[in-house]
């Protein structure tokens, strides 16, 4: 049985990726095909909304496509399993963690299956396009609808309950990030300032690898099921 009660994880887009979900940092991501500035802020929303709107329709139709894969499966059987409590912190706006059965989830950059409408901040479950044309079910107006993610400029969702989390776990893992993109990229000195032991399990090291205590480097869909079995079995 785990040693560890409370249990926080952070996950980045290297979880997804053995999914098919691109991910946006890596040589032949997202951002070395689009300029983010464009689609991914505020002012490019403002700029050319049609664009934008077409950048996450796109995105949205592939998600129909992909399946959880090994280690959204492990993170949901630890948090079935673990006799504490387990929480994930996603950078990730996908659904795969909640495919894979995933109940205690944050999603701090939003979520591409919903919508937000900008005219009365109502949000809706959205699976279809969107467009400028699209009209709010809640307020009737239309050209207000936007995709429900946190852009670049924006602040995360969530972040106070974050931080009373970090405060309280005392296993910190992180999972498939860059370790480049803050806050998220400080969560680690966050947990580890209270107590909590910090485990990296990550394609390679990232920006902030030395920052943990331990490191298990490997695709995500190996190492992670390997890793909560450890946890589970109260080996790690």
């Amino acid at each position: 049985m785990s040693r560890y009660d409370r249990i926080v994880i952070l996950t980045g887009s290297g979880v997804s990726a053995e999914s098919g979900v691109a991910t946006f940092r890596d040589k032949g991501g997202i951002w070395s095909k689009y300029d983010y500035r464009e689609v991914a802020t505020p002012e490019g929303f403002a700029r050319d909304p049609a664009l934008v709107h077409e950048f996450y329709n796109q995105r949205r139709r592939a998600h129909k496509t992909i399946e959880p894969n090994a280690a959204h499966h492990a993170l949901a059987r630890l948090e079935r399993e673990h006799r504490g409590e387990v929480v994930l912190v996603t950078q990730n706006v996908d659904a795969l963690h909640e495919a894979a059965g995933s109940r205690t989830l944050i999603h701090m950059h939003g979520e591409l299956l919903k919508a937000l409408c900008a005219r009365c901040r109502a949000r809706h479950v959205w699976t279809e396009d969107l467009s400028t044309v699209t009209v709010c079910p809640a307020c009737g107006r239309a050209g207000g609808m936007r995709p429900d993610v946190v852009w670049f400029g924006e602040m995360p969702y969530h972040m106070e309950r974050i931080a009373a989390l970090l405060a309280a776990a005392d296993l910190f893992i992180s999972i498939g990030t860059s370790g480049s993109v803050y806050p998220a990229a400080g969560f680690v000195a966050e947990a580890r300032a209270r107590g909590a032991h910090a485990v990296e399990l990550n394609l390679e090291p990232s920006e902030g690898a030395s920052l943990f205590h331990e490191a298990i480097h490997g695709p995500a869909g190996t190492i992670v099921p390997a890793y909560v079995e450890r946890l589970l079995e109260g080996r790690a």
